[in-house]
C-alpha cells in the first residue's frame, strides 16, 4: 500500500484487509508489537504523531522505519541531542557563491515519517522548530514557509529512564 501516492476508494472490507496486510508485513520485522504496530498505523491514518516511550533496544526505532517502508513513504531519523539546533531539524539557506543567491537546504522533517529518537534530550528550542512541522505541515525558515509533504507523522521516542 502507498499512502504518498493519490488515495483510492475502498470498500470498509477492503480497507481492513490492506490494514492487517500492513501489519502482517511489520510483524515479519517486529516480532510481539502487534498492538504497537496497530497504534502507529492509525496514528499515520489519522495524520496524527506518535510518541514511543520505552527503554533503549525495544524496537522503537525499528517499528518506525518498518512502517515508513511498509506503506511505500520515505522517512528519515533525527538523534535528538543536547547540543542539536532547530537547523539540524529543519534545514536551512546557504549562500550559493555561483549564483549569488540563498538556497533552502531541506532538513530531515522533509520526509513522510520522521522518526525523532530520544527526543526529550534535546533543549527546548529545538523541540519546539519540530511543532510548527508537526502541528502547520510547514517549515519557515528566513522568512520562508516550506510546505511539508502528505501523509507527515512525526514519531519520536523518549527514554523513561532519563
Amino acid at each position: 500500500m502507498s499512502l504518498s501516492t493519490e488515495p483510492q476508494a475502498l470498500s470498509a472490507d477492503e480497507f481492513g484487509r490492506v490494514c492487517e496486510d500492513v501489519l502482517a508485513a511489520i510483524a515479519t520485522v517486529i516480532d510481539g508489537k502487534r498492538e504497537v504496530a496497530r497504534t502507529a498505523l492509525i496514528v499515520l491514518l489519522a495524520q496524527g504523531h506518535l510518541l514511543l516511550e520505552d527503554v533503549p533496544g525495544v524496537g522503537k526505532t525499528m517499528l518506525a522505519k518498518t512502517l515508513a517502508k511498509t506503506v511505500d513513504c520515505t522517512v528519515h531519523r533525527i538523534q535528538f541531542t543536547p547540543d542539536l539546533l532547530p537547523s539540524d531539524v529543519t534545514g536551512v539557506s546557504i549562500f550559493n557563491q555561483d549564483t549569488h543567491e540563498f538556497q533552502f537546504r531541506q532538513g530531515p522533517v522533509f520526509a513522510h515519517i520522521v522518526i525523532g529518537d530520544e527526543i526529550n534530550r534535546a533543549n527546548a528550542k529545538t523541540q519546539s522548530a519540530l511543532l510548527e512541522c508537526m502541528e502547520e505541515g510547514q517549515v519557515t525558515v528566513d522568512g520562508v514557509t516550506h510546505h511539508l509533504g502528505s501523509p507527515f507523522m512525526v514519531i519520536a521516542t523518549q527514554n523513561p529512564i532519563e
